[in-house]
């Protein structure tokens, strides 16, 4: 798969990177510091970009992502995250929620998980919570408690979250353009300065964004779900044994899924064990193809094969040659 990236441009105060992937794996290695995790949810060629700008307290990124991707694990210990859909094919779910209009997405030293739709486009800004805690000490600023330790979508002003838009919008054109102006450190420092007022006048408008007792529900059954898909291991379990488990019908827990995840559980739990297999193939280890499909639960070798081109465009064999040559 093609990787290509722009090493840091700029010096030690701030950096530019910029990565392509055709692979979901590697674009998502090309996070940095950030511990995500993503798995392709929807079927097709995979195309995705990462740009970040480094300030000195300060990153600003833009992702691009062309399929539909479930997101999980951590900004890192200690971060602050703010994200805003710029967008998509569909809507982002964050926490059993559906994020639009002035919501954005905001964390504080919390695990992330949420998924995102096709030919999707995100930005924003990571920095440190110990950060945010200064600044709002300093402003007398009281911090929204909802966004500590878990990923929410947030209700917040109008007026502060047209502006970091636009802030962000003038950053990627000035990066596609003249990038050398952010050689310049007081540009550097003038740009982080904004961004921080932006976010220091959003944060007293928040407030998590109410999804309502049925989505906290159906947000429920769906964890209770994917909690036993994900700790299934080599334990054969069927659709029906996971009806039983959540106390919901397979007409309900499509429905939840559906309004969760926007897919199906079926789809959701197959693509989930095509992108083990994936990784597996990826290691290059001498364990053969059919090996691999059994042990992530796919006993019909052929549809193995026709349902792993289907969601990756190519063959198993391909990916496993390819990885081979590369070791």
């Amino acid at each position: 798969m093609a990787l290509s990236a722009t090493l840091p441009i700029l010096d030690s105060a701030g950096s530019l990177f910029q990565a392509s992937s055709t692979d979901v794996d590697e674009h998502c290695a090309a996070l940095g510091r950030w511990r995500l995790s993503y798995d392709q949810i929807s079927a097709g060629a995979f195309t995705g970009s990462f740009t970040q700008l480094s300030l000195p307290r300060v990153e600003i990124f833009r992702e691009v992502t062309s399929q539909q991707v479930r997101q999980y694990g951590q900004l890192g210990v200690g971060s602050f995250g703010i994200g805003l859909p710029w967008q998509g094919d569909g809507e982002v779910n964050c926490n059993g929620a559906s994020v639009a209009g002035t919501q954005v997405i905001a964390c504080i030293d919390a695990e992330i998980d949420m998924c995102t739709p096709k030919a999707f486009e995100f930005r924003g800004v990571v920095t440190s919570a110990a950060l945010i805690e200064e600044l709002a000490a300093n402003f007398d600023i009281e911090l929204p408690r909802a966004v500590w330790h878990q990923l929410r979508a947030m209700e917040m002003s109008e007026a502060p979250v047209a502006r970091l838009r636009a802030h962000l919008a003038a950053i990627q054109e000035t990066i596609a353009s003249t990038p050398q102006r952010f050689d310049d450190p007081a540009a550097r420092q003038a740009l982080e300065d904004a961004v921080l007022v932006e976010i220091m006048d959003m944060l007293p408008t928040a407030r998590p964004a109410d999804p309502g007792r049925s989505a906290v529900a159906r947000k429920r059954t769906v964890d209770r779900a994917r909690a036993l898909m994900h700790g299934s291991g080599d334990r054969s379990l069927s659709l029906l044994d996971v009806c039983k488990a959540v106390g919901a019908s397979p007409r309900k827990l499509g429905y939840c899924f559906q309004d969760v995840l926007g897919t199906s559980p079926m789809h959701y739990w197959r693509a989930m064990r095509l992108n083990r297999a994936r990784r597996d193939l990826k290691r290059g280890a001498e364990t053969s193809i059919y090996d691999i499909a059994v042990q992530h639960g796919f006993w019909h070798f052929s549809q193995f094969s026709l349902d792993y081109k289907r969601h990756f465009s190519e063959l198993p064999s391909e990916t496993l040659r390819r990885a081979r040559l590369a070791a």
